[in-house]
């Protein structure tokens, strides 16, 4: 680290990772006079932004908190290409969540009733009419939801031309650890030391290995996602297709149980991988579809891309038949979740200098929101009440 230089500016905020979290944060700092660094290892890197599918569930607000958030970030996105003055490509879809076949539609259905909208139970038959691609033989049936779409990518990096536009500073660093002490904040990267008065974390998957290189151990975890994302193609989907039933959930919480496990034995796999079998089509034609989900307490995958790809398309191949035999390229990120399922966002320690904004299972949906009342909550220094539930603390 004797090489690294150290930068004589002094930043108010100084964010770590530039995902659509960060990103977001960012520029709700900025737009708000607050000298903000924005400090990101890559942009290219295989990060949960990179690979996101960009859908919206803003109807799965299950609580008044959830609900709010999701209400507050669907309002954002409708008018966030015109604030940013770059496309985000927003639009809303319709998304079929299937019924696996022997499976009882009715309590599925039963599932969504704390949901924000309860969904539409539909035949196979009048799912086929919505999505022609679909195999009708292989639901038993399907439930249909409004939902929404952006293009992860395109709407983080708008955030950042937005953010410097404003005065905002990003820079390419990779960080090694975290510090503070009464007089503010200290990031230490491979090329430089940075300075500031708060730091906020808003790395995903990456954000508890470098919290506890920083000596600060917290109860956020990350599985790895694995998906076939295509070329430009043809086909045209009319729908989002994914399950019903989300198993990557259940997934997460069997695998949070226990917090000793991810630091005592660093490189083991928790739970069985499983699939979340669905596909999803981007505004300019290329799809993305999986998801494999995997519980590796390693942040190197150690999957077999030749293996998880046949898997995903042969089960795909039964549901959207002509869509799994698209040419595409296996590829993995790292998803940060938490015991609960809800982010984390607050101080992280004593002095609150410190602080993370990571952890979202349902992000597209949340983050606007959540990032521009923690941008307010910072300036106004003092607690946003919807906030506090989400606290890092809520675990300890």
């Amino acid at each position: 680290m004797s090489s690294t230089r150290s930068y004589d500016v002094s930043y108010d905020v100084i964010v770590i990772g530039s995902g659509i979290t960060g990103a977001a944060l960012g520029y709700e700092l900025a737009v708000r006079g607050v000298k903000v660094l924005l400090l990101e290892q890559n942009l290219q890197a295989p990060s949960a932004t990179r690979y996101s599918y960009g859908g919206i569930s803003y109807w799965a607000g299950t609580t008044d908190l959830t609900r709010c958030l999701c209400a507050e970030s669907l309002a954002i996105h409708r008018q966030l290409s015109e604030e940013l003055e770059a496309s985000t490509e927003f639009r809303e879809v319709p998304l079929l969540g299937t019924v696996d076949l022997g499976q009882d539609p009715d309590a599925v259905l039963k599932t969504f009733k704390t949901c924000t909208e309860v969904p539409q139970l539909l035949s196979p038959s009048e799912a086929k009419t919505l999505e022609p691609l679909l195999n009708p033989d292989a639901i038993e049936a399907a439930i249909l939801m409004p939902y929404a779409h952006i293009n992860p990518i395109q709407t983080a990096q708008a955030y950042i031309q937005a953010m410097v536009r404003l005065g905002g500073t990003q820079r390419f660093d990779r960080v090694v650890s975290v510090t503070s002490d009464t007089a503010g904040v200290t990031v230490q990267g491979i090329e430089a030391t940075y300075g500031g008065n708060q730091a906020i974390v808003c790395a995903g998957g990456a954000t508890r290995a470098l919290m506890q290189d920083s000596g600060l151990p917290l109860r956020q975890y990350f599985s790895h996602a694995e998906s076939i994302e295509t070329d430009v193609s043809d086909l045209q989907m009319q729908t989002v297709v994914m399950p019903a039933e989300i198993r990557r959930f259940a997934l997460e919480s069997v695998a949070a149980q226990d917090d000793a496990l991810w630091t005592e034995e660093p490189n083991q796999e928790l739970v069985p991988p499983i699939l979340d079998c669905g596909a999803l089509q981007f505004a300019d034609g290329s799809f993305r579809f999986g998801q494999i989900s995997r519980t590796q307490t390693s942040l190197r995958s150690q999957a077999d891309p030749a293996a998880s790809e046949q898997w995903m398309r042969s089960q795909l191949a039964q549901l959207l038949p002509k869509v799994a035999q698209l040419p595409g390229r296996w590829v993995t990120c790292t998803v940060a979740f938490s015991v609960d399922h809800l982010p984390l966002v607050g101080p992280i320690n004593e002095s609150g200098r410190l602080q993370v904004l990571s952890g979202f299972s349902n992000p597209m949906a949340l983050v606007p929101a959540t990032a521009r009342r923690l941008a307010l909550q910072l300036i106004a220094s003092q607690p946003d009440k919807l906030l506090t539930a989400l606290l890092p603390s809520r675990f300890v």
